[in-house]
């Protein structure tokens, strides 16, 4: 599935990749979440959350981070509780960056189609929205997946939304929200 779904209380966001060959520069893949304002829904973020930050009012959580892709299933897992976000809190878009993406072979730009094993699921309780991979952005370094937006009457709906970027970690989180 990866149309509309209406209604949205808390969402989990998973991601799997393998790690890099013995004696090169570890993969790591991060999830990034925007959350925008009302006032402001495809500009600047009222709150960014990626490893090493959270969420201020608690409703975003990374509970597992990985650097390197080892272990089995999903490396990272990101959940948002959409019920719990402040009224003006009006949309949430979900990404994910290639860290060091520079370290590639060569000295060359590592993209999505240098990490093998790629993939997401978006799931809500036991019910999967959608999952896939990034072949579709294999040249991209950075790409957002979902979007999350709440309607007059407050409830929160999920549409797939993969778009590759060929930026830094730091433009993607400056931009991943923008109208395209």
């Amino acid at each position: 599935m990866s149309g509309v779904r209406k209604g949205l209380a808390r969402v989990e966001f998973a991601l799997r990749w393998d790690p890099s060959p013995t004696g090169t520069p570890a993969n790591d893949l991060d999830i990034v979440a925007a959350v925008f304002g009302a006032e402001d829904l495809h500009g600047t973020p009222v709150q960014l959350v990626h490893f090493g930050s959270r969420s201020p009012d608690g409703t975003i959580t990374l509970n597992r981070d990985s650097h390197t892709g080892q272990g089995f299933g999903f490396d990272e897992v990101m959940t948002i509780e959409l019920d719990r976000m402040a009224p003006a809190s009006s949309r949430v878009v979900v990404g994910v960056v290639i860290q060091n993406a520079e370290a590639g072979a060569e000295g060359r730009t590592k993209t999505f189609a240098d990490i093998g094993g790629t993939g997401f699921r978006i799931r809500e309780g036991h019910a999967d929205l959608a999952q896939g991979d990034f072949t579709a952005v294999a040249s991209a370094t950075a790409a957002t997946v979902a979007e999350f937006t709440r309607d007059a009457s407050g409830a929160w709906s999920f549409d797939l939304r993969l778009h590759g970027y060929e930026v830094d970690p730091e433009v993607f989180a400056r931009t991943m929200g923008a109208l395209r």
